[in-house]
């Protein structure tokens, strides 16, 4: 049996684990928080340290709060990692998270990253903020999300990060799950519910009764959607603009917070009545209908068919947008128009080498890069520094309390030296 040991959580790791060290060595609790001491048993021990699971809590901080939901915890749902943490102490982590991959990923200095990082703005909603949320489909028929130990899906009966609607929607479902890999259930801003199930092969689609308390569509394994059972599509809010998202786009769950996030990334991109904006990675067309109230012009490039034909509708009243369907490697040599200002909103893994190398080509004067991840924003921004820009603002945005993860609206400016 794993002897015990004690020790004092120094720090807060990528991915919201506590950070200890143990003979020189450093070790991961989760659920622990700086400042507290724990006795631990070691699990694993690997070349970039050893991760441990808490036994007993010797010394508490003084932000420890208890968790809401039942399911929180170690072998539980792994969709939120800091329940335990006072709501006003997870920005002040969040924030250090940052700094800490900016530093070490992105080679970036104190003095940088003390004149570009902000504190993290709060989310409008702490709890039920989510309007969409994705289940996986157990082996035994069951729906339930990934566990806080990696590899396994537990049945779920709450979420209380959750929109209260979805969850009462959950418990009314009837569905025969064979051929099912994921059940996803959304909300509108005008209360509508929408079900989207991703099938295993084509000819898995089921049946279901006419009456069904919400629109239903499938996407099929080559990822195209289709439709069932009342709309094709949810429509958001966002300030004072509505947005509609065919199943398969991606849209973030927490739609207030997505507002927050818009008007911070037109307050750094700044656009002046003569520039003209690139959008890139552009899903429905939230950025760039913003960037096109008040731009020359917008380019938008999006992959997705579907999201980019709700980009077209979405911002139909505009005459100087164009939006191109494609990927972006593709799409970036094509372009012939000059941009002042670029917008990204890349994937989670970030920018490939070939999208840097082609942004850098182009020459803007300012990129806007919204992030969903520390990790690759610190990459890339250590990329776009070597490649002549410096970083001149980052302001991350919580649209995920509860949890680790925090997006990030970051400001890369050409210098001129």
């Amino acid at each position: 049996m794993p002897e015990l040991i004690e020790l004092t959580i120094e720090d807060i790791a990528a991915g919201g684990r506590g950070l200890a060290f143990y003979k020189g060595k450093p070790v991961f609790v989760p659920f622990t928080i700086p400042g507290e001491r724990v006795r631990a048993r070691l699990i694993s021990t690997g070349d970039r340290g050893a991760v441990a699971e808490g036994v007993a809590l010797l010394e508490a901080s003084a932000d420890r709060v208890y968790p809401v939901c039942g399911h929180f915890g170690p072998r539980r749902c792994g969709r939120c990692q800091w329940q335990h943490i006072a709501y006003e102490a997870q920005r002040a982590l969040k924030h250090d998270i940052l700094a800490d991959q900016l530093s070490r990923l992105g080679g970036l200095t104190d003095a940088e990253i003390g004149r570009a990082l902000l504190l993290p703005l709060p989310a409008p909603e702490a709890w039920g903020y989510n309007h969409h949320i994705t289940y996986t489909v157990t082996d035994d028929l069951r729906l339930g999300l990934p566990s806080s130990d990696e590899g396994r899906i537990v049945p779920v009966s709450e979420c209380p990060v959750t929109h209260p609607d979805l969850l009462a929607l959950s418990e009314q479902l009837d569905l025969d799950l064979t051929g099912i890999k994921r059940v996803r259930l959304e909300i509108g801003g005008d209360g509508a519910c929408m079900i989207i199930l991703w099938l295993k092969t084509e000819g898995d689609a089921p049946e279901l009764e006419a009456d069904f308390p919400a629109s239903v569509n499938i996407i099929l394994p080559d990822n195209e959607p289709m439709n069932l059972i009342g709309d094709s599509h949810t429509r958001y809010r966002v300030g004072d603009r509505w947005f509609r998202a065919t199943a398969g786009s991606a849209f973030r769950p927490n739609v207030l917070g997505v507002d927050v996030l818009a008007r911070t990334v037109g307050t750094l991109l700044a656009i002046r009545p003569d520039e003209a904006v690139l959008d890139l990675y552009a899903g429905v067309g939230v950025f760039g209908a913003f960037a096109a109230e008040t731009a020359a012009y917008v380019t938008l490039v999006e992959s997705y068919p579907p999201a980019a034909t709700d980009a077209d509708e979405n911002l139909a009243e505009f005459d100087h947008v164009e939006v191109i369907e494609g990927i972006v490697e593709a799409v970036l040599p094509e372009l012939e128009e000059r941009y002042d200002a670029v917008v990204v909103d890349p994937p989670s893994s970030g920018l490939s080498d070939e999208v840097v190398r082609l942004l850098v080509e182009r020459a803007p004067g300012r990129i806007v890069y919204v992030s969903s991840d520390p990790a690759s924003l610190a990459r890339d921004a250590k990329r776009l520094k070597r490649a002549g820009y410096s970083l001149s603002a980052a302001q991350p945005v919580d649209l995920a309390p509860q949890t680790a993860y925090v997006d990030t609206v970051a400001r890369f400016e050409r210098r001129r030296d």
